[in-house]
């Protein structure tokens, strides 16, 4: 395994940084509240970091979701690349590859997904009724990609919906409920049922996992920022060990979060079975990526109470990714269940 990243990914990286640090400040979320930021996310596009990933793989668009979390930027970068970009490029058809990737790539055309699933969903002769209780970025999206019972994909404009409800959730992403009734929807993928879904969860859970290690990164950098410079009892916080300690557990939880993102990432993009990567990523990003957060918050003190401080953003958004993933006991019976059966690489 080499997660060296190449000279496009390593370029991709340093560019989605700059963007999100130049646009994602403190004042611009504030004054966005729980809105998605539509200047930052054309400045993206525009930059062309969208159409990248099919360039720079899995593995590239976890680099560049560390530096979305690390700001926890209001856009659906995430949600776009994996449920549009790499989905629609891995199992769509040639025609639909045509027709689905320019918009993706540009900005025009955003996609999300119901996956995992968080409702049922029945499909008969290419059209779709059910409910998907919440769907991430679905008010910003115009197609949804959406497992149906037997776990075939299905692609659906949102506009064709019965109903798109806003639904708020722990952090600002837009989500919305999806109800469908009828609804047409193209099959994405293969005949075979489950094939596409489990790749596209696998990408899902990977991606989502690198956004965690940016959440978690940028919650503790901002941790130690306050700790070296607040004093108790004429010295910096920083200096107690309880604090030295706190902040190296959030360390070691980060940097656990981060390696099994990357390696699940590389076993994607080289054709390996990661399946079973991508589960423990995900459980890291759960189970440990509370933990950080947390931890966060708590070492900010009474300012971490304050729900107008940047920290207290990273928080919310990592208690929503652990929501998002599935949270932490269900993904370990999830893998437990894959050991059991000798499925496991």
């Amino acid at each position: 395994m080499d997660f060296t990243p190449t000279e496009e990914q390593e370029a991709a990286r340093d560019l989605a940084g700059r963007i999100f640090g130049d646009l994602s400040t403190h004042e611009r979320l504030r004054a966005a509240g729980t809105a998605t930021d539509a200047e930052l996310w054309k400045a993206l596009c525009a930059a062309g970091l969208p159409g990248a990933v099919e360039e720079t793989g899995l593995l590239g668009l976890v680099l560049l979701l560390e530096e979305q979390g690390r700001v926890t930027a209001q856009v659906p970068f995430a949600a776009s690349c994996v449920y549009g970009i790499l989905a629609v490029a891995r199992h769509g058809t040639e025609e639909q590859r045509g027709r689905l990737l320019p918009g993706l790539r540009d900005g025009t055309t955003v996609a999300t997904g119901a996956l995992p699933a968080s409702g049922t969903v029945t499909a008969r002769d290419g059209r779709l009724s059910g409910t998907a209780e919440w769907v991430p970025w679905l008010r910003d999206a115009t197609h949804v990609l959406v497992p149906d019972e037997d776990r075939a994909l299905w692609l659906v404009r949102t506009e064709d919906a019965a109903a798109v409800e806003a639904v708020e959730l722990t952090a600002p992403w837009s989500a919305g409920r999806l109800v469908l009734a009828g609804t047409p929807a193209e099959r994405l993928g293969g005949p075979g049922p489950g094939t596409a879904y489990a790749d596209v969860l696998a990408a899902a859970r990977i991606a989502f996992a690198g956004l965690q290690a940016g959440v978690c990164a940028g919650s503790l950098a901002r941790a130690v920022a306050y700790t070296s410079v607040r004093e108790q009892f004429g010295r910096p916080l920083a200096t107690h060990q309880a604090v030295q300690l706190r902040a190296a557990d959030a360390h070691m939880d980060t940097e656990a979060i981060r390696v099994t993102a990357y390696e699940a990432a590389w076993r994607f993009d080289e054709g390996l079975d990661a399946s079973g990567a991508a589960l423990t990523a995900a459980w890291w990003a759960s189970e440990a990526g509370k933990r950080v957060v947390h931890a966060g918050q708590h070492l900010h003190g009474g300012m971490g109470a304050d729900l107008d401080h940047p920290v207290h953003r990273h928080f919310l958004w990592g208690r929503q990714l652990d929501a998002h993933l599935g949270c932490g006991t269900e993904l370990l019976a999830e893998l437990g269940d894959l050991l059991a059966k000798g499925d496991l690489s």
